[in-house]
């Protein structure tokens, strides 16, 4: 007897095939003999049995076709049961938007299953006693104890905690007075959240309408405005996703300003230093190479090697202030870039020498090998040319004295991915899910590692703008991977064209139903 519910579809399957089996010998049984007793065909004629074993053959495929198509239905339904069960099964729960169920009728059926496992959760539906013997049918429910709404909604007011309920169509069924919303003159109402990147409330609920029917996901250091906005906020975010409830998604907001905010006051003071150092660190990083050049006929190699740790510590010092401005830039949406067509190989060129320098500095083995072959890519040349430096300095700063680091393009889709690999200290998974936040650094890294948190930070910022991705692998002790997509030219020319090169016309837009949504303005 089936223990799950998964495990009846095999016994049904199991079954359904004996039928077809059994049904089918019976038919060939009588056919043969018809054909026996007519004197149509002799017992001991060969092809008598071919007809039998051909009608036989044919007879299995069309009756496993009809119950393949038949019972396509009840599988799919049985597959939203096991989901909505919550039991263990690799099977993709199936969506009622998919057009073919629009088609059928059968989009009615998949919607209820969900819409009535919400009301299951809410105590709404009873459910039945399996204590009691199956003849008696009975079921007992438990009277849920009574909250009056009035006094619930006026101790959710009372928190410092934002709590927001959107509707299947995510409009705001219900908000407390700590939930970042605003309110137009039309009196519609809006979230009110600032994301930066692809990793959106927006996109993660369209994920979740195509592949999930419970999920939750968590953002940390989310504000309510643009930094130079009044009164900002900031949140970590905990969402709640149930299909077909009549509250499908649950928000809940952790006001965590007073955390937040120390950094990011600490981030404008850094940004005016940084922006005031940027003139000298050009003097400086000029003044070295004139002065090597001038004197390289009479320096000694030990003299040459100073100049070289010096020119390395000046860049990397540059790197570090570029970073911080463009850190600043990103958080107030003016990271916006204008887009040519470019070849990677060019890109890096105008790093090489300080990548060279900054891997020899530290004993490690540099090699960068871009196919001949590869097509022209959509970038901004500084901002791609910092993103590879970044990376590229990570990998160094990671790996173990001596060690290689390996940088590689190919083509997917209709983008160029760039790969950065190193065989160094490599990095947890509790490390990896966090790498891109800004200001954030593992407690190892911090003792060991100077930097400053925000350099994969902006370049994931950067990679984005340019309508790409930037994802990491990564195993601890044995070294890591950077992978950096960015579109082929041919593929967005069109966009870019009608946008005078601008990179608006590659960065998705919001509904409208998040006030402040993902866009990157200039």
């Amino acid at each position: 007897m089936p223990h799950l519910i998964r495990d009846f579809w095999p016994v049904f399957r199991r079954g359904a095939m004996t039928r077809i089996i059994l049904s089918q010998i019976v038919v060939i049984s009588v056919v043969a003999a018809i054909l026996i007793l007519t004197n149509t065909l002799p017992v001991s004629s060969m092809v008598l049995w071919g007809i039998v074993v051909a009608l036989f053959i044919l007879g299995i495929l069309r009756g496993l076709l009809i119950s393949h198509f038949s019972a396509r239905p009840a599988r799919d339904l049985l597959t939203a049961i096991i989901h909505v069960a919550g039991e263990p099964t690799d099977k993709t729960f199936p969506n009622p938007n998919d057009k073919r169920y629009e088609k059928n009728g059968f989009k009615i059926a998949l919607q209820t299953i969900y819409e009535l496992s919400g009301k299951a959760e809410e105590g709404v539906i009873p459910a039945p006693d399996t204590t009691q013997p199956s003849t008696a049918m009975a079921t007992i429910t438990a009277p849920a104890p009574h909250v009056n709404s009035d006094s619930l909604s006026s101790a959710l007011d009372a928190t410092t905690c934002g709590f927001v309920v959107l509707n299947h169509d995510r409009t705001v069924s219900y908000a407390n007075k700590a939930a970042p919303i605003h309110i137009d003159a039309e009196n519609v109402t809006t979230l009110s959240l600032v994301f930066n990147g692809q990793d959106t409330l927006e996109s993660w609920l369209n994920d979740c309408d195509e592949h999930a029917v419970h999920a939750e996901h968590i953002w940390t250091r989310i504000s309510d405005r643009l930094p130079e906005e009044e009164g900002r906020r900031f949140f970590d975010i905990i969402a709640s996703y149930d299909k077909g409830s009549s509250h499908e998604t649950v928000l809940t907001l952790v006001d965590r300003t007073s955390t937040y905010d120390i950094s990011e006051q600490d981030l404008d003071f850094i940004a005016f230093a940084a922006h005031e150092l940027r003139g000298p660190i050009t003097v400086i990083r000029g003044y070295l190479d004139v002065l090597e050049e001038e004197l390289g006929a009479v320096l000694q190699p030990d003299q040459h090697e100073l100049f070289r740790r010096l020119t390395v510590s000046a860049n990397r010092l540059s790197g570090y202030i570029n970073n911080i401005l463009n850190t600043s830039r990103y958080d107030r949406r003016h990271l916006k870039v204008h887009l040519a067509e470019d070849t990677l190989a060019g890109i890096y060129d105008t790093i090489k020498d300080d990548m060279e320098l900054r891997a020899h500095a530290q004993n490690r083995l540099l090699s960068v090998a871009f196919p001949a072959d590869l097509p022209t890519i959509a970038a901004d040349r500084a901002s791609i040319s910092e993103v590879l430096g970044n990376l590229i300095d990570n990998a160094i700063k990671y790996s173990n004295e001596g060690g290689a680091i390996n940088v590689t393009a190919e083509v997917k889709g209709d983008f160029v991915e760039v790969s950065v690999q190193d065989h160094g200290i490599g990095m947890p998974g509790n490390v990896v899910s966090n790498l891109f936040q800004k200001f954030y650094r593992s407690h190892r890294s911090r003792e060991t590692v100077a930097g400053t948190g925000i350099g994969l930070y902006i370049s994931k910022g950067i990679i984005e703008s340019h309508g790409g991705n930037i994802a990491v692998r990564s195993e601890e002790g044995r070294g890591s991977t950077f992978i950096a997509s960015l579109p082929i030219y041919s593929t967005v020319a069109a966009k870019l064209a009608s946008g005078d090169n601008s990179n608006e016309g590659l960065i998705e837009h919001g509904n409208g139903w998040i006030k402040n949504h993902s866009m990157y303005r200039g």
